[in-house]
């Protein structure tokens, strides 16, 4: 009987106490990379709530490891979780692509046939005329929500393939063209976060 005292209580301390570290710290990371975003756009009133369950979480995580001092598994499971967190929180920014975002083009082909597509798909262009190093160039402005970066870049990379773009955060805009359709998981994602942003 004492022996499997023992060995439930070494379980526990030797794995079920730093797998609970480990969560813990994954899930704390990850909240305070979606806060963080939350921060940038503007979204101030779903901010303070992430960050009130991801100091919680922290607590909790820290609570663990004073306990359990001497236990160098618990060190290796702290340190585990955040590099983990890390990489979750990056992949939730990634999957929640909030915000709007300004992809310039610049390209010497003509320009017309990207415009003309850009424009019947729904989204606000811009076109002027340029001149860079090598000469003539056209400029093309447009500013899209972040999750359809990918089809504004398709539709470069197939209209004009060697077309030099770049991508830059937009932090407010007001005003503007932007498609009607509304499909895709980041569109829904936005619409749901729409009533927690700051007003300007």
């Amino acid at each position: 009987m004492h022996d499997a005292l023992l060995s439930i209580g070494g379980l526990y301390t030797w794995l079920v106490i730093p797998l609970l570290i480990f969560i813990a710290r994954v899930v704390d990371v990850s909240l305070g990379t979606v806060r963080v975003i939350f921060v940038s756009r503007g979204l101030k009133y779903l901010a303070p709530v992430v960050g009130f369950f991801e100091i919680l979480i922290w607590l909790l995580a820290m609570g663990q490891i004073m306990k359990n001092l001497s236990s160098p598994i618990c060190y290796v499971a702290y340190a585990g979780g955040f590099a983990m967190g890390n990489y979750v929180g990056i992949a939730i920014a990634e999957k929640l692509s909030l915000g709007v975002v300004l992809i310039r083009v610049i390209t010497k082909s003509d320009a017309l046939p990207l415009v003309e597509r850009l424009q019947e798909d729904g989204y606000g262009v811009t076109s002027v005329d340029g001149h860079g190093s090598r000469g003539q160039v056209k400029v093309v402005f447009t500013v899209v929500a972040r999750w359809q970066v990918s089809d504004v870049v398709r539709l470069i990379k197939m209209f004009n393939p060697h077309a030099f773009y770049s991508i830059e955060e937009v932090g407010y805009v007001e005003k503007g063209i932007f498609p009607l359709r509304q499909d895709g998981w980041g569109s829904g994602v936005l619409r749901l976060f729409r009533p927690f942003r700051k007003s300007k």
